[in-house]
């Protein structure tokens, strides 16, 4: 199924999995998005989900908890983060008990654990060198730390970074994330880190060697383009965009094809509906769910609303885009003036 695909299908149809995305999508904080919990009990129901987070400071278990707080069905084992997954990358490669340098959160040390490794806080010069580092987010990191993680790599330790997220959003405003945490670092070091977070593919390619299923017949679910969409396209997965977070309709039309979701959703309870696909009726036209999105050779022209009038715009954005009649930045600013970041309240069924 594609943003214009043809019939109205329910999106999971067909699917055998679902990667779903969590801050934004899920929740916002402590609290969950409106219609999240009972969308995702019943997409439990028809199909297996998995949790995906770039958040490498918590484990599995607490975060699965959280979860269950709001009212979610669910096996630790169903969340994933990418400090998990980048000590299963350690693992493949290292022996068992390989001493590695943990700098991050307690989700970088448990993962490490977890994986048959060795988590190391310093380099202790009466014990063999770390044969790694795992560098992810944690709020407690010091510029001590950060040195220790130089030094190691520069001894020739393999650099393993959870993500490269470089701000993290909080109650109190923007703060630095983990990729500002290890841009400090590769400024004192001559090589690059591996990353194992979103945007690359390796989290959504563990997801689905987790369920035994192959990554064409899986659906990832983000708020966020340049991880979540690019992250799940680079796996092979099929993409949806929920408007319930960070990114909207109008970053959706500026986005790169690498970046561009195949499905916009309202939210997550718009997986187990028949999708509304935008259509093609003319020259610079598009209409969906009685909506029309239309080209005047200078504007974008929006009449209706809701999630149609997104879609209907969203689809001619890119038209014109790819056949240069528009450039991405000003057609993501026309879409955005004319439907907003939320063309209407995500349904609660």
């Amino acid at each position: 199924m594609s943003l214009s695909d043809q019939s109205p299908r329910v999106p999971v149809d067909g699917l055998e999995g679902v990667v779903c995305d969590l801050d934004g999508v899920v929740y916002h904080g402590a609290t969950a998005v409106p219609g999240a919990v009972p969308a995702l009990e019943r997409l439990g129901g028809v199909t297996q989900v998995r949790y995906a987070t770039n958040n490498a400071s918590r484990t599995p278990t607490v975060v699965a908890a959280q979860l269950r707080e709001l009212g979610i069905t669910l096996d630790d084992a169903d969340v994933l983060t990418s400090s998990t997954v980048g000590a299963q990358v350690l693992a493949e490669s290292l022996p068992q008990g390989a001493a590695v340098l943990a700098v991050g959160g307690e989700g970088v040390r448990v993962a490490l654990t977890e994986s048959g490794l060795e988590p190391v806080t310093w380099a202790d010069p009466a014990q063999p060198a770390p044969v790694a580092v795992l560098q992810g987010y944690g709020a407690e990191v010091t510029a001590a730390q950060l040195a220790e993680a130089a030094y190691a790599i520069q001894a020739g330790a393999r650099w393993v970074a959870t993500n490269t997220d470089r701000t993290l959003p909080t109650a109190r405003g923007i703060a630095p994330g983990n990729g500002a945490l290890v841009a400090a670092v590769r400024a004192a070091v001559d090589v690059d880190p591996e990353v194992v977070g979103k945007p690359g593919p390796l989290m959504y390619e563990q997801a689905a060697r987790l369920l035994g299923r192959a990554p064409e017949r899986m659906l990832g679910v983000g708020d966020r383009l340049e991880t979540d969409i690019a992250g799940a396209r680079a796996a092979g997965m099929r993409t949806a965009l929920v408007l319930t977070g960070v990114h909207g309709p109008g970053d959706a039309a500026a986005a790169p094809a690498e970046q561009r979701p195949e499905l916009l959703l309202e939210g997550l309870a718009d997986l187990l509906v028949p999708y509304a696909s935008p259509q093609r009726v003319g020259n610079g036209e598009w209409r969906c769910a009685g909506a029309t999105a239309r080209w005047d050779g200078a504007q974008i022209e929006v009449e209706g609303g809701g999630i149609g009038a997104a879609r209907a715009a969203v689809a001619l954005a890119w038209d014109l885009v790819d056949d240069g009649r528009l450039d991405a930045d000003v057609a993501g600013a026309q879409v955005r003036s004319s439907v907003g970041h939320r063309p209407g309240a995500a349904s609660t069924s």
